[in-house]
C-alpha cells in the first residue's frame, strides 16, 4: 500500500511537467517563439530547466507522500486543506507553462506565478503542521519560483 501510495505521489506531482512539455521547448531545437526573445544574463541554458524540474517534482512528490503517510495527524481539517492547496499548485503550475509558452503570454503568465507562489508558501505552511520533512522538501520548489519570476518579468521588461 505504501509502494502505490508513493508511485501516485510522483506520478500526481510531475503531472504538470509531463502535461508542460507539449508546449515547453526543448533544451534541443525548441520552441522558436521563445528562442527569439531577449533574455536575462542569468538565465540557465535549456537543461538546467529539465534537470531542476525533475528534482523539484521529485521532492514536491516526496513531500506529498509524507503528508500522505502521516495518519496520527489529529485534525483531517489541516490534512485536507494541505491536499487542497496542492492541488491548486498542480494548476496553477499547469497553467503557467500553457500560458508562457502555450499562449505566448508571458504577461498572463507572470500574474499565474505570482499566484502559484502565494499558493506554495501557503501549501509549505500546511505541510508544516502536518509533517515538518514535507516542509523542508517544498523550499528549494519556492526558491526556484522566485527565480522563475525574476526570469518571467526580465523576459517582460527585455522584449
Amino acid at each position: 500500500m505504501n509502494f502505490l501510495k508513493f508511485i501516485f505521489a510522483m506520478f500526481i506531482s510531475f503531472l504538470p511537467g509531463m502535461l508542460g512539455i507539449i508546449v515547453t521547448p526543448m533544451s534541443t531545437g525548441g520552441n522558436s517563439w521563445y528562442n527569439t526573445l531577449n533574455h536575462s544574463m542569468l538565465t540557465p541554458p535549456g537543461w538546467v530547466f529539465s534537470v531542476t524540474w525533475s528534482i523539484l517534482y521529485f521532492l514536491i512528490g516526496l513531500a506529498l507522500f509524507f503528508i500522505m503517510q502521516t495518519d496520527n495527524f489529529n485534525n483531517r481539517y489541516d490534512k485536507n486543506n494541505a491536499y487542497v492547496l496542492f492541488a491548486i499548485n498542480l494548476i496553477l503550475n499547469t497553467a503557467w507553462s500553457f500560458a508562457f509558452f502555450g499562449a505566448q503570454m508571458p504577461e498572463v503568465a507572470l500574474l499565474i506565478l505570482v499566484a502559484l507562489i502565494a499558493d506554495v508558501i501557503l501549501m509549505a505552511r500546511a505541510f508544516f503542521k502536518i509533517n515538518q520533512a514535507a516542509f523542508w522538501l517544498v523550499l528549494p520548489y519556492i526558491l526556484w519560483l522566485f527565480f522563475a519570476l525574476y526570469l518571467n518579468g526580465m523576459i517582460i521588461y527585455l522584449n
